[in-house]
């Protein structure tokens, strides 16, 4: 079997990241900079920590933040226009998924016009040119998508999210600094941290998991276990451990794919603007023991991971169960909701259903599934 492992070409970690970014501008001639950013981190001068920098170096901008958070086709096509009337020839994207996903989007589209429409951009599109030079600057430790090749946007006339991937959209450069993380909300640090977990999880019991991403994904998982509590208390070591334990999950499960946990939570955002981290930390525990006949033999290095004792004379049952109460125990201590009650109505499940199985990420799934297994599981957490 041959995997396929994407990258970014180069990445910058640790406090003080986001200075080496006019150097990596200016090393390549590029004149003016698109700022892809959302309304949020202007109004809270968390993008301006970024902007400053350009500004002391000289390097001209404009900025775009015509962004929802669930990223729509309207914000990408006047993202695309903006661009274009900007004469920038390169990207800086600061924030969440929201933001690096519009400008992958953004990006893609500019060099690829073909697919303007953002709808036939679903699934793994055939675009024959690389997205527009881009540099990713995370402000939440969660989605990775500074070094995914997926990215995500919200169809508001279907009510539905879908999944694009394509190796032509990861941004050559990634700029991993917790200091652009440290203003984040607990509620947000927490929604996010059990994204970047879930992604660990659910990457590393996919289909397309191997040894590389094996690796990836574990390390993800104890830096994840140990660091989010801390993060949700802003201290220090627990923002430099989320940073990194999010990137790391993403170099991971970018590369092998995911599982029904994210299918299903693509739908919650979409239809009641659930947040994504909430979404996906509310169904991973239901995942996993929905895949327990098929891949319960993995879930002891999971718990092992994450910091569970005496797991190694357990049982492969008894690691499996101790290994999804850890998952529950975290996602209690950082705030997380344990269930859909109040969010998820009856009359939507059916469609809910519908959405998830045809969601990109449902095929990764270790055990195969149907829209009424799918039914089920959305009805066991009302």
């Amino acid at each position: 079997m041959v995997n396929k492992i994407v990258l970014n070409t180069i990445s910058y970690h640790g406090k003080g990241a986001i200075a080496n970014i006019p150097t990596e501008i200016k090393a390549r001639g590029y004149q003016k900079v698109f700022v892809c950013t959302d309304p949020d981190l202007l109004k809270f001068g968390v993008a301006q920590k970024v902007t400053a920098i350009l500004d002391d170096n000289g390097i001209p901008y404009e900025i775009y933040s015509d962004i929802k958070a669930n990223p729509t086709i309207a914000n990408v096509q006047n993202g695309v226009a903006a661009f274009k009337a900007s004469g920038a020839d390169m990207i800086v994207t600061i924030g969440g998924g929201s933001a690096m996903d519009t400008a992958k989007a953004i990006g893609i589209i500019a060099e690829n016009p073909e697919f303007a429409d953002v709808r036939s951009l679903e699934g793994v599109a055939p675009t024959k040119k690389h997205a527009t030079f881009t540099i990713a600057v995370p402000t939440t430790a969660g989605t990775a998508a500074e070094v995914t090749i997926n990215y995500v946007i919200t169809d508001v006339e279907k009510k539905r999210k879908f999944v694009c991937v394509d190796t032509n959209d990861i941004p050559e450069i990634a700029v991993v600094d917790p200091d652009m993380m440290a203003t984040m909300p607990k509620g947000l640090t927490a929604a996010t941290g059990m994204d970047a977990l879930t992604h660990a999880i659910e990457g590393y019991i996919t289909k397309g998991a191997c040894a590389i991403s094996d690796m990836f994904h574990l390390e993800a998982i104890r830096l994840i276990s140990a660091s989010l509590r801390g993060a949700v208390q802003n201290t220090p070591e627990g923002r430099e451990g989320m940073a990194l334990g999010q990137y790391i999950a993403g170099m991971g499960f970018s590369n092998v794919g995911l599982g029904i946990v994210h299918s299903m939570a693509h739908g919650l955002s979409a239809l009641y603007d659930t947040p994504h981290g909430v979404a996906c930390a509310i169904i991973l525990p239901t995942g996993l023991e929905y895949n327990l006949p098929v891949a319960g033999k993995r879930y002891r290095a999971v718990g092992k991971a994450m910091g569970v004792e005496g797991i190694d004379a357990m049982s492969d049952d008894d690691a499996a169960l101790a290994t999804i109460a850890a998952v529950k125990q975290l996602s209690a201590d950082v705030g997380i909701p344990a269930d859909l009650k109040g969010i998820l109505k009856e009359e939507d499940v059916a469609f809910l259903a519908e959405s998830a199985y045809a969601d990109a990420c449902r095929p990764g799934n270790p055990r195969d599934t149907s829209v009424e297994e799918i039914v089920d599981l959305y009805k066991g957490l009302m």
